[in-house]
């Protein structure tokens, strides 16, 4: 009996029959050959299949209907597929097996209308036939994302891969497949490196982000590969002397770059991202090597927090709009100080003090809106719940700070330091002391 999986091996995404057709083990059987149809008119054939583009247009037009009145009825309740609908959805699911029917798919922006059907479906089964359906599309993952490159296509693609690694059922075998394609590591790289188009950066670095979150090995291998260059790099390395190869910390930092004044919501995917690299030894590695992706970072990150957040003429309930931000930024430079070289530019004072500052302002907000100042009133009756992001932003600024003013304090004089235009920190020598007197923690 024919296999209907998108590989030989087990751990293939497989479509299943109905439930109710037990005598069933696989999928039907895809649309009948058309030949012989009237008077020897010409087949409206997929490539070089016998699959028909009418009968597919037809049957996506179906689906669309099929889950505009699902979400006509009651939002809570689950919905059924009738059997009849769900044969045909079946269909589609193996001839998505074949590589011209995939490519048609990709072309007829099929991924768009699954995608869309997945986020609003109510039916269990309608679910896993498109998540199904995507899963044999992106069986040629390696060929779309080299056509993506030259198709503007990435955006699909982006969407279509963070839709599947985030649904549960099937999120191992996803992560299992983009293991198993090297070109996968390397392309986002390249996108992240070199694209200007703001949407593709966002949905680029959501689905890393997400990639990083879920598979901590998958990120371990990013890294590594990234910094150990290959065979050919090296042959190739003295003729393209002036060009490095790609590698992860770079390439986040890079759109990172190019979100900072286009998509605060960007930016913090991509802080995340970074924050995640920091979590393993071997992202640490890559970052604490002089001269480094590791420097770089640093100064772009004291650049955002001293220069874009938090700033001496902003309310101090902007501490609650930036907090996401904040506390990404801060923890990537924590990490960066912890292994600095000591002859590095950020281990010198006259780097540091904007920094402190900008921390010290942090921690003053902070104390001003726990104490209700500039914080909007809540309604009557309204539970005040535990802001765990803000908590872990101030921890890290603490921690952070107080590290740092032990090491300022080795100098010869105290150090005054502006919170804001109207207040003035002088860090003595005692740091848990000055932080206490001014309030700050």
């Amino acid at each position: 009996m024919e296999d209907h999986s998108v590989d030989d091996d087990n751990s293939s995404i497989r479509s299943s029959s109905p439930a109710n057709s037990p005598v069933m083990d696989r999928n039907p059987s895809p649309p009948p050959d058309r030949e012989g149809e009237q008077g020897g008119e010409e087949v409206d054939a997929i490539g070089e299949t016998v699959y028909s583009k009418h009968w597919l247009f037809s049957t996506f037009t179906r689906l669309i209907q099929i889950v505009s009145e699902q979400n006509m009825g009651d939002s809570d309740a689950q919905m059924q597929l009738p059997e009849e609908d769900e044969d045909e959805l079946c269909k589609i699911w193996d001839m998505a097996m074949d590589k011209d029917v995939a490519g048609f798919l990709q072309e007829f922006k099929a991924a768009d209308i699954l995608l869309g059907v997945i986020t609003k479906s109510r039916c269990p089964r309608l679910t896993e036939i498109c998540v199904g359906i995507l899963g044999n599309i992106t069986a040629f993952l390696c060929v779309f994302v080299d056509i993506s490159l030259v198709m503007g296509a990435n955006v699909f693609l982006s969407r279509l891969l963070l839709t599947c690694v985030s649904q549960s059922d099937v999120s191992s075998l996803w992560l299992e497949r983009v293991r198993q394609q090297t070109s996968v590591c390397s392309s986002l790289c390249f996108i992240m490196c070199s694209s200007t188009n703001m949407d593709l950066l966002v949905k680029v670095g959501e689905l890393v982000d997400k990639l990083f979150d879920l598979d901590e090995e998958l990120m371990k291998s990013w890294v590594t590969a990234g910094s150990q260059p290959s065979d050919e790099d090296e042959e190739e390395e003295e003729e393209e002397e002036g060009e490095r190869r790609l590698d992860v910390a770079s390439s986040l930092l890079e759109a990172a770059k190019q979100l900072r004044s286009e998509s605060p919501e960007g930016l913090e995917v991509y802080l995340h991202a970074l924050q995640l690299l920091t979590t393993i030894h071997h992202g640490i590695q890559t970052l604490a090597v002089a001269g480094g992706t590791g420097q770089a970072l640093w100064t772009f990150l004291c650049e955002v927090v001293c220069e874009d957040l938090c700033q001496p003429d902003d309310p101090p309930f902007v501490l609650q709009e930036q907090k996401g931000l904040l506390v990404h930024a801060l923890a990537v430079l924590s990490v960066l100080y912890a292994c600095q070289d000591q002859e590095a530019e950020h281990s010198e004072a006259d780097t540091l003090l904007p920094l402190v500052g900008s921390m010290l302002r942090v921690l003053q907000y902070h104390r001003e809106v726990s104490s209700g100042h500039g914080q909007k009133e809540k309604k009557d009756g309204q539970e005040e719940k535990v802001d765990e992001q803000l908590q872990a932003l101030i921890q890290t600024t603490v921690e952070f700070l107080s590290d740092i003013i032990t090491d300022l304090t080795k100098v010869t004089q105290p150090l005054e330091l502006s919170i804001n235009n109207k207040k003035t920190v002088t860090v003595s020598y005692d740091v848990t002391s000055s932080l206490n007197q001014n309030n700050l923690i």
